[in-house]
């Protein structure tokens, strides 16, 4: 199962990135690209334990839909979504904050199984790792961008 782990170091309070990770809004913004939608479940502001959401996105010319699950929660320092729904067998995001010399350490920790067996393993090892790995860095810049600034959503 591929394993993506992302850090990254952000000048913002533990509480603020730990709240912009799981904004719904900041989530639609940063995948605007992607043409993002929340569509169903907890569809703007702050998701939290139990509750699900279901995104909608165009991701290498098709439309896809996945849905989250929060499936762990403790405020402010790891949450983790799970896909109970979606394109992949099966999905766990965890998103853990701990501070470190004045700023907030946030990590990215994604784990996949593709659909497909052995094709699904191709697939990943030709370009869904890396347009996966590419897809978490813009977005965690784009929270970063935002905690960092005098206006958070």
């Amino acid at each position: 199962m591929p394993k993506i782990i992302l850090n990254i170091n952000i000048y913002a309070p533990l509480e603020t990135c730990f709240n912009l990770a799981r904004s719904i809004d900041l989530h639609k913004e940063s995948m605007k690209h992607t043409s993002e939608q929340a569509i169903a479940g907890i569809t703007e502001g702050l998701i939290g334990l139990g509750e699900s959401v279901t995104f909608k996105a165009k991701h290498f010319g098709f439309v896809m839909e996945l849905t989250s699950k929060i499936t762990k929660f403790q405020y402010p320092d790891i949450f983790i979504d799970e896909m109970v729904k979606g394109p992949f067998h099966n999905m766990k995001h965890t998103h853990i904050f701990h501070v470190s010399q004045g700023y907030t350490v946030m990590i990215d920790e994604f784990e996949y199984t593709s659909p497909l067996g052995i094709l699904g393993k191709l697939v990943d090892t030709i370009f869904l790792e890396s347009y996966m790995k590419k897809l978490l860095t813009q977005r965690n810049h784009i929270l970063k961008d935002i905690a960092e600034s005098s206006g958070n959503p």
